[in-house]
């Protein structure tokens, strides 16, 4: 049984991707549209939105930063004038720069965790007491299967991820006898700006499109989890279990870091 409930349609339904103005999040919004959703989109960067609104009647447009609460509390208030509300929150923004631990950069660090952690929060806060006070809305929080156990190069994004997954798991224990769904999105290697950043080989590497997909496809279901491509998240999952003994000396192979 899934543990959330199924959506069996797109159509008219309020939606607000945060992080929409590249990479999956630009992507889930094409689809979302050409299915008859409506779609608020916010990022920092307006123009990226504008050209991913095109000529989409359905389509708001909210430039904001994630970092900014006043920015976050502004969209949402215009969305609930505009809409009266919205039926589903997912939380795409995020920032990564490999990390080392001789690299420990304090700056880096505390904007990894101001995007990626404090705005989904800043985002919560915005939206949850709404939700709480019809009964009924969606969550959900892209993270990553990074965020599963500590992994070289990430020293600041694995763990804002791991906190990422956490908290939709807190979240799901306190809102859903509440009528709110919670999902949370773990996908592997997506090819979008931040992946570039990356010198190493990226394991079941997939399209920013195909990844929207595999997301929408996990929410329709009523996953709590949707993890994503399965041919290189499962191992993931599978590292999960190992004790670290066996964990340290499998990732340092398999690495080569």
């Amino acid at each position: 049984m899934p543990l959330n409930a199924r959506i069996d349609s797109w159509k008219d339904r309020r939606v607000w991707l945060i992080g929409a103005s590249t990479g999956i999040g630009a992507a889930a919004a094409e689809l979302l549209l050409q299915r008859g959703a409506r779609v608020a989109l916010s990022a920092r960067n307006e123009s990226g939105l504008q050209g991913v609104a095109g000529a989409h009647a359905s389509a708001m447009v909210l430039p904001l930063d994630v970092s900014s609460e006043t920015d976050v509390r502004a969209a949402a208030a215009r969305i609930d004038a505009a809409w009266g509300g919205v039926d589903l929150v997912v939380y795409l923004a995020g920032t990564y720069a490999p990390l080392r631990a001789w690299d420990i950069e304090l700056t880096q660090i505390k904007r990894t965790f101001d995007i990626n952690v404090i705005g989904c929060y800043a985002a919560l806060a915005a939206v949850v007491p709404g939700m709480l006070a019809r009964g009924s809305g969606a969550l959900a929080i892209v993270s990553s299967v990074a965020g599963y156990r500590g992994l070289q190069n990430a020293l600041a994004y694995g763990p804002s991820k791991a906190a990422l997954i956490n908290l939709a798991e807190a979240l799901y224990l306190d809102l859903t006898p509440k009528g709110i769904a919670v999902h949370l999105i773990d996908p592997g290697f997506v090819d979008t700006p931040l992946t570039a950043k990356n010198e190493f080989s990226m394991p079941g590497l997939i399209s920013a499109a195909a990844a929207a997909r595999a997301m929408l496809r996990g929410l329709e279901r009523g996953e709590f989890e949707t993890h994503f491509p399965k041919r290189f998240t499962l191992w993931m999952r599978l590292l999960r279990l190992l004790p670290y003994r066996l964990y340290f000396p499998v990732v340092r192979r398999f690495t080569g870091l």
